[in-house]
């Protein structure tokens, strides 16, 4: 029985220390977008987001078009986290410049340099009221 707890108590600390470092990766990523470092913010991509934009230039059009409170994201703020499937998902609540909330889905994946970003998705804007 006090293998299971101690066996248990790994797997938490396990997944604490996956968590702090994929928010580290979301938020090297942001840093780099805000210094329009597109070259540094591709780094933190996994292999089939690089594959499929081929540039850094080509991926920083995209995120500033379609993500542009990943851009410039005036607050962040981590909600839940937890495996999912072979790698991790992270909920990220995103307020823009104009003071908009935004929802975002993180996909990770590990890879031989660590985590990286697989995949971001916009889900339903929480509701603000009083």
């Amino acid at each position: 029985m006090r293998a299971i707890a101690v066996a248990f108590a790994l797997l938490a600390g396990a997944a604490q220390a996956d968590e702090g470092a994929i928010q580290g990766v979301i938020d090297s990523q942001m840093e780099a977008f805000r210094a329009d470092d597109f070259a540094t913010a591709f780094t933190f991509a996994a292999p089939t987001i690089q594959g499929m934009f081929r540039t850094p230039d080509n991926f920083g059009m995209m995120v500033m078009q379609g993500y542009p409170m990943v851009w410039r994201p005036a607050e962040v703020e981590y909600l839940e986290a937890g495996p999912a499937g072979r790698g991790w998902e992270q909920e990220v609540l995103v307020t823009d410049a104009a003071g908009r909330l935004h929802k975002l889905l993180y996909t990770m994946v590990e890879t031989a340099e660590g985590w990286k970003i697989a995949g971001v998705q916009l889900l339903t804007a929480p509701e603000v009221g009083v």
